[in-house]
C-alpha cells in the first residue's frame, strides 16, 4: 500500500507570501503620502507674470510695500522667476488684493488667481496636490448656458443660400427666387432647365449633408438628420473650447466647463465671489468681421449689407465679408498717438493672406470693420446685432498684423480684446441659470460635512471595539487606512472633484467598510461556534465571505457606475466616492485586515494546524 503524501495538499493557515506584505505596504505608503497635501489644505493666491522685469513690483519688499499701503496683509510672498505667488489667509483678502493690483498691471502682464497647497514643497513637487473641491465646498459661482444651435444653423442654411445666388450669377442665370422654408429648409423656383444640374451640381460638392428634393420645376434643399446632429455636436464642443479659452483669459484656474444635456453648458467657477466680468465675458458673443465698402454707383449693384456707424451714418457694405473673426488669432489692446484706443489684431496664415489679397487690390479704397454681437429681445428671440465701428481707407497692403480704432474706451477695448483673444462662438449663448455661494458658506459645508463624518467614524468604532473585541481592533485600523487611502485616491485621480454629496459618499464608505468586517467576524464565530480552531475559523470565515462581500460591492459598484455616466456635478461627485470607496473598502476591509490579523496572532500554535 503507498503512503499518501500529506505534504504536498498541505497549506499553512493565516500566512502570506512575502510580497503580499510588501504590495501592501507600498500602496498604503503612496496613497497616505497623497492624502497628506489634502490635511495641510489650500489657501487663496494670486499669481502676477511681469513682462517687464523692472516693473516697480516685480520684487517680493516692492509688493509688500505696496500692499500693506493698501492695508492689505499677504500671509506669503514668493518670487519664482518672472512670477510673483502672493498667499493670502481667506478669499476676502485675495479679492481686494486682486482689485488694488489690478490698476498696477500693464500690457504684456498677465495675473490669475486661485488655490496653492500649504503642504511642504517636496509633496508638490512629486506630483502630489490636495482634492479639488466643488463649487458647493469652495463656494464661487455657477452658470448654466443655454446654446442656440437652431440660430447657427439658420446663418448656415443663410450661408448655403448666398453660395447658390452667387453662383448663378457668376453663371448668368437670371430670375431664381429663393427663400427660406421652415426652420432650416430652402426652397428654389423659377429654374431654368438648364440651370437644374448646376445647382445640383454645386450643392452636392460644397454642402454634402444636404439632401434635395425637386418638385415641378422646384427645389427644396434640407439637411439630413445625420447632418444636424453632426452640427449640433460640432457647434456645442467649439463652444466649449471657446469658452474654456475664455476663462483662461480671465486668469481663473480650477474651473470647470463641461456639457450638460443636448444644447446646454454649466460652468463652474469655485472663488470667484464677484461674477460680474465671468459674466460679461461667458455671455457675450462679440465677433469682427471685415467687410468692402461700397460708394457711389457701386452702392445699389449687387447683393450689399447696410449697417449704421457709430455716429448712426449709414454705410452700404458688400454682403459678402473679407475676412471673419474666426482668423484672428491674437489681440491687444493700446492707444494710438492721438490718445485714442484701438485694438492690435494678428491674424493666422489663411487671414492673412486673404487679408494681404484683397488689401493689395482695393489700395486707396474704404474697408469697414463690424462688430457683432448677439441679444435676446424681449420676446425671448436670438438676434443678431451689427454695427460699424470704423471706415478707414486701406493706405497699403496689409499682412498678418493691423490695427483698427473705434472700439470705444479703453475698458470696451481691453474687453474686445479678450473676447478677439479667446475666439468668437460659433452659437449665441444664453445665461438661463445664475447661482453664487459665498466662501463662508463654502466653509461652512465643509465643517458640517466633515463633522457628520467624524461623528459617524466615532460611532462606528467604539461599536465595533465594543461588540467584537479583539477583532474589531483590527477592523477599526482598517477602517482608519480604508479613509486614507479613500482621500488619496481621490487626490491622485486627474480631475477628480470633491463636493458635499461627495462627502456623504465618504460617509457612506464608512458603513459599507465596515460591513466587510461584519460579513468576516461574524463568518468567524459561526466557526468557532462549530468548534473549529480559531485559526481554522479565520481562515474558513474569510474564504467563505469572499464572494458574498464581492456580489455586493459588485451590485453596488454598477449603481455608481450609472450615477456617474448619466448624472452631473453633485450626483457625479457622490457616485466618484462612492466607487472608489467600495474599491478601496474591498482592499482594506479583505486584504489588509487580512494582514494584520496574520501578523497580530501569526505566533499562535494554532496557525500550524494542517488541513
Amino acid at each position: 500500500m503507498k503512503k499518501k503524501n500529506t505534504n504536498a495538499s498541505a497549506r499553512v493557515l493565516n500566512r502570506y507570501a512575502a510580497w503580499k506584505y510588501v504590495a501592501l505596504v507600498v500602496t498604503i505608503v503612496v496613497l497616505a503620502l497623497s492624502a497628506i497635501p489634502t490635511w495641510f489644505g489650500e489657501k487663496p493666491s494670486i499669481q502676477i507674470h511681469f513682462a517687464d522685469t523692472r516693473h516697480e513690483l516685480n520684487s517680493v519688499v516692492g509688493i509688500d510695500h505696496y500692499l500693506k499701503q493698501q492695508g492689505i496683509a499677504a500671509q506669503s510672498i514668493q518670487q519664482k522667476s518672472h512670477q510673483m505667488v502672493l498667499v493670502f489667509e481667506n478669499e476676502s483678502a485675495q479679492s481686494q488684493a486682486r482689485t488694488s493690483l489690478d490698476k498696477q498691471v500693464k500690457t504684456g502682464d498677465s495675473i490669475t488667481y486661485g488655490y496653492v497647497s500649504v503642504a511642504p514643497a517636496w509633496l508638490g513637487q512629486i506630483g502630489l496636490h490636495p482634492i479639488q473641491l466643488g463649487l458647493d465646498l469652495r463656494g464661487g459661482v455657477q452658470f448654466l448656458l443655454n446654446v442656440d444651435v437652431e440660430k447657427a444653423f439658420q446663418e448656415q442654411r443663410d450661408t448655403l443660400m448666398d453660395d447658390v445666388r452667387d453662383m448663378l450669377i457668376e453663371s448668368h442665370v437670371r430670375g431664381v427666387r429663393m427663400q427660406p422654408q421652415g426652420t432650416d429648409g430652402v426652397r428654389v423656383e423659377l429654374i431654368p432647365e438648364a440651370a437644374q444640374g448646376q445647382i445640383s451640381q454645386y450643392v452636392a460638392q460644397h454642402y454634402p449633408g444636404w439632401e434635395m428634393k425637386w418638385n415641378s420645376g422646384s427645389l427644396t434643399i434640407v439637411p439630413t438628420a445625420q447632418n444636424k446632429l453632426d452640427f449640433q455636436t460640432a457647434t456645442v464642443q467649439q463652444n466649449l473650447k471657446i469658452m474654456r479659452e475664455r476663462i483662461e483669459e480671465l486668469g481663473i484656474t480650477e474651473a470647470l466647463v463641461q456639457r450638460q444635456g443636448e444644447h446646454s453648458i454649466r460652468i463652474e467657477l469655485p472663488g470667484v465671489q464677484d461674477p460680474s466680468q465671468a459674466k460679461n465675458v461667458i455671455g457675450a458673443t462679440a465677433s469682427l468681421a471685415f467687410y468692402e465698402v461700397k460708394s457711389g454707383s457701386e452702392a445699389g449693384a449687387g447683393p450689399h449689407l447696410t449697417l449704421k456707424d457709430n455716429e448712426g451714418r449709414t454705410v452700404v457694405l458688400n454682403k459678402r465679408p473679407v475676412l471673419t473673426g474666426d482668423h484672428i488669432v491674437n489681440a491687444s489692446a493700446g492707444v494710438d498717438p492721438m490718445g485714442f484706443s484701438e485694438v492690435n489684431i494678428a491674424l493666422d496664415h489663411a487671414g492673412g493672406k486673404k487679408m494681404s489679397d484683397f488689401s493689395g487690390k482695393h489700395i486707396g479704397k474704404p474697408m469697414a470693420t463690424v462688430y457683432r454681437e448677439y441679444q435676446t429681445n424681449t420676446r425671448g428671440e436670438t438676434v443678431r446685432k451689427e454695427r460699424v465701428i470704423s471706415v478707414a481707407t486701406i493706405q497699403s497692403q496689409l499682412g498678418n498684423q493691423f490695427r483698427i480704432t473705434g472700439a470705444g474706451s479703453q475698458a470696451e477695448a481691453q474687453q474686445l480684446a479678450l473676447l478677439l483673444r479667446a475666439g468668437s462662438l460659433t452659437a449665441p449663448v444664453t445665461i438661463v441659470e445664475e447661482r453664487t455661494i459665498g466662501a463662508s458658506l463654502g466653509a461652512e459645508n465643509i465643517r458640517n460635512g466633515f463633522t457628520a463624518l467624524a461623528l459617524g467614524m466615532a460611532m462606528t468604532l467604539t461599536f465595533m471595539a465594543l461588540w467584537y473585541r479583539r477583532l474589531g481592533w483590527v477592523a477599526n485600523v482598517a477602517l482608519l487606512i480604508n479613509m486614507v487611502c479613500l482621500l488619496g485616491l481621490i487626490a491622485l485621480l486627474p480631475g477628480a472633484v470633491l463636493t458635499l454629496p461627495g462627502i456623504a459618499g465618504l460617509v457612506l464608505t464608512v458603513g459599507m467598510a465596515v460591513d466587510t468586517n461584519v460579513l468576516i467576524f461574524e463568518r468567524i464565530k459561526d466557526k468557532l461556534a462549530e468548534g473549529r480552531s480559531f485559526a481554522q475559523a479565520i481562515d474558513t470565515g474569510f474564504r467563505s465571505a469572499f464572494s458574498t462581500i464581492l456580489d455586493a460591492n459588485l451590485t453596488t459598484m454598477i449603481t455608481a457606475f450609472i450615477l456617474y455616466a448619466i448624472g452631473n456635478g453633485p450626483i457625479q461627485g457622490f457616485a466618484l466616492t462612492l466607487g472608489l470607496g467600495l474599491l478601496t473598502s474591498m482592499f482594506t476591509g479583505v486584504f489588509a485586515s487580512r494582514a494584520l490579523i496574520n501578523w497580530v496572532w501569526g505566533r499562535d500554535s494554532r496557525r500550524d494546524v494542517r488541513v
